[in-house]
């Protein structure tokens, strides 16, 4: 099952809540087809059954259920749930009844919002899994209407929500890992948010990993490079004859760095340090290797 199927499936094992009630069922309403009925579409089980007992326990009445496969590609069963009695009743309850953006009672303060949230991922939300390589959050719904409604509504948990137009429908959505935490978290999806985060926290590590190693290999290269210029260097100098033109202390750097090669500065110090029990330190031997580049520039400089 996807990540998002767990999420609605935590969702519709959440205790039924009397003063979210309203709010939520709102929120699935106006994402449904309202008609001569009310025709509440799902392809989660849990969450078809969720709804009928929600609507149930509200009103007392039973909805009609039908499954049949759907039209996508992967043929899954698509249960519908038909809602005809008390269906006036149950508009104006959720304050639909002049259109699918609920009166303002249905989402006047941050508690029963939670509620209609989390009915609306229910009916049009998805999630990535956060193993995969981005992440991302995204309701996608009818109308411009009602993308804007909702992107305003994510926005007073200052979630940074913003919509846009897809074909002929309006996705909103959702990029930032920390609020997309903090969506899940609002909707009390908590085994969902343990999950998004160790695995938020793991691709954080791996991802801090892989540029330390990154740069230590840059590193890498970069002192291998720099080492051969400056046996190259040495080289040139050598072939006229010219080392003996350097006074001691630069010629043993010179000896010393053609000996090693493949170390670094700091390394190359300690190792002249112990050998020749003269103490150097790397900013003395990079001074002393200056010297030799420029003896070898002039030499170049003269060829050509």
């Amino acid at each position: 099952m996807s990540f998002t199927g767990d999420v609605k499936n935590e969702i519709s094992k959440h205790e039924f809540n009397e003063a979210g009630n309203i709010s939520l069922l709102s929120a699935i309403i106006s994402n449904s087809s309202i008609g001569d009925n009310i025709k509440i579409s799902t392809e989660n089980a849990s969450v078809a059954r969720y709804v009928y007992n929600l609507v149930k326990e509200l009103y007392t009445i039973y909805p009609k259920v039908t499954v049949r496969k759907g039209y996508n590609y992967n043929k899954k069963l698509l249960y519908i749930i038909e809602i005809t009695d008390k269906k006036d009743i149950i508009l104006r309850d959720t304050g639909l009844d002049n259109g699918i953006i609920p009166k303002s009672f249905i989402t006047d303060d941050n508690e029963i919002s939670r509620y209609y949230l989390k009915g609306v991922f229910t009916m049009c939300g998805s999630i990535n899994d956060p193993k995969t390589s981005r992440y991302h959050l995204e309701f996608v719904v009818s109308s411009e209407e009602y993308a804007s409604f909702l992107t305003d509504l994510l926005n007073t948990f200052n979630l940074n929500a913003k919509y846009l137009k897809h074909e002929n429908r309006y996705m909103v959505y959702i990029k930032e890992a920390e609020k997309i935490g903090d969506f899940l978290r609002i909707i009390n999806a908590t085994t969902a948010l343990f999950y998004f985060e160790d695995m938020r926290i793991y691709r954080d590590h791996k991802n801090m990993t892989n540029r330390l190693n990154n740069c230590e290999q840059a590193n890498v290269d970069k002192m291998i490079a720099s080492a051969s210029k400056e046996v190259s260097d040495i080289e040139l100098i050598e072939s006229i004859g010219g080392l003996d033109l350097l006074d001691d202390k630069v010629k043993e750097v010179a000896i010393y760095r053609k000996k090693y090669p493949e170390v670094s500065l700091q390394e190359l110090s300690e190792i002249i340090s112990i050998e020749t029990g003269n103490p150097i330190t790397k900013s003395g031997l990079h001074h002393r290797l200056k010297k030799i580049k420029d003896l070898a520039d002039k030499i170049r400089s003269k060829d050509n």
